[in-house]
C-alpha cells in the first residue's frame, strides 16, 4: 500500500526550501517536491482507498494538515452543504465558552430521559467526555439557551457556513436537519481548531478527540493503528443520499494526535458515526501500510 510517513519529509524539505535564505533554487525545489512527489502520494494514496474500499456507500475525503490541501478524494459535491451531525459540536462549545468565560458545566446524562443516544446514559460528564462520547444529553443542556446569532461568530471564524438565523437550542448541536456546512469547510475547520490548540476551550475539546480515539465513540479508528494518538469525531446526520437511510455516519480522524499531517473525512451511507469509525480505521490502516 502507500505509506503516509513520506509525505511528512515531502512537506518539510517543501518549507526549508521555500525559507528566505535558501534562495530561488529552493523554491524550485520545493516546487518539485510538492507538484511532483506530493501529487504522486495524492494519486497513489486515492488508488489504495478505491481499490480497497470500492462501495460506492464509502465517501472519502484526505488532507494534508499543514496546507488543507486535498489529497484524495472520492466524494460527490466537496463544496454542497450537508448535515453532518455531532461534526458540528466542538464549534458549539466554542461559541458557549465564548459568551460564558470558557466555563463549562457538568452534566449528569440520563440517556433516553435526557435524550441521549445512549439508552442507559453516559452518567457524570464535562465538556470533554462530552466530545469523546458524543453526548446528546450534555450538548441538549448546553445549547438550551444558545441562540444562531451566538454560534455564527465561531461558524465564520472556522470557515463554516453559519448555522440558519431561526435555529435553537439541539439543532445548533447537529441534531436534526437544520445546520448545513460543506465536508471541505468541515474538514478544514478541524485543522484550524488544532491551530489554535492553544486558545481557550480548545484544548478540552481536543483531548476530548483523544479520549473518543481511546475510549469513545471514535475507539474503532485506533484498534489497529501503529499511531500513538489520533484526534477523532464522531458524528451521525440525515440521509442525503439518494437512496435514502437510516442516516450516515461520519468521521473525522487526524494523525498523528499531537502534530496532525494528515486528516481523513468519511461518510458511511445507513450506519451511525460509532460504526463508520471502524471504516475510517481501516482505511487509516491501508494508508499506513
Amino acid at each position: 500500500m502507500v505509506s503516509i510517513r513520506p509525505i511528512a519529509l515531502l512537506l518539510t524539505l517543501g518549507l526549508i526550501a521555500l525559507s528566505p535564505s535558501s534562495g530561488h533554487a529552493g523554491s524550485a525545489a520545493s516546487d518539485h517536491v510538492n507538484s511532483s512527489d506530493v501529487s504522486l502520494f495524492a494519486q497513489s494514496a486515492a488508488e489504495a482507498l478505491d481499490r480497497d474500499f470500492p462501495s460506492r456507500d464509502i465517501s472519502f475525503l484526505l488532507l494534508d494538515a499543514d496546507t488543507g490541501r486535498v489529497l484524495a478524494s472520492r466524494w460527490d459535491h466537496l463544496d454542497m452543504p450537508i448535515p453532518m451531525g455531532s461534526l458540528v459540536k466542538p464549534f458549539t462549545a466554542l461559541a458557549y465558552g465564548e459568551q460564558r468565560e470558557f466555563q463549562y458545566p457538568t452534566h449528569r446524562c440520563r440517556g433516553t430521559a435526557t435524550g441521549c443516544w445512549l439508552p442507559r446514559g453516559h452518567g457524570e460528564v464535562d465538556l470533554t467526555a462530552a466530545v469523546a462520547h458524543s453526548c446528546n444529553s450534555y450538548f441538549r443542556m448546553l445549547t438550551a439557551e444558545l441562540n444562531a446569532t451566538e454560534v455564527t461568530p465561531i461558524a465564520l471564524r472556522f470557515g463554516l457556513e453559519p448555522p440558519p438565523r431561526d435555529a435553537v437550542g439541539p439543532q445548533l448541536a447537529g441534531l436534526g436537519n437544520h445546520w448545513h456546512t460543506s465536508p471541505l469547510r468541515m474538514s478544514r475547520a478541524y485543522l484550524e481548531l488544532v491551530r489554535r490548540r492553544n486558545q481557550p476551550g480548545v484544548d478540552q475539546i481536543l483531548d476530548g478527540m483523544a479520549e473518543s480515539a481511546r475510549h469513545g465513540t471514535g475507539a474503532e479508528v485506533r484498534r489497529d493503528l501503529p499511531f500513538s494518538s489520533v484526534l477523532v469525531k464522531t458524528g451521525t446526520a440525515v440521509c442525503t443520499h439518494a437512496r435514502p437511510g437510516a442516516g450516515d455516519g461520519f468521521v473525522v480522524a487526524l494523525t498523528p494526535g499531537d502534530q496532525p499531517q494528515f486528516l481523513l473525512m468519511v461518510r458511511v451511507h445507513g450506519v451511525p458515526g460509532a460504526q463508520a469509525a471502524k471504516i475510517a480505521g481501516q482505511m487509516l490502516r491501508r494508508i499506513e501500510d
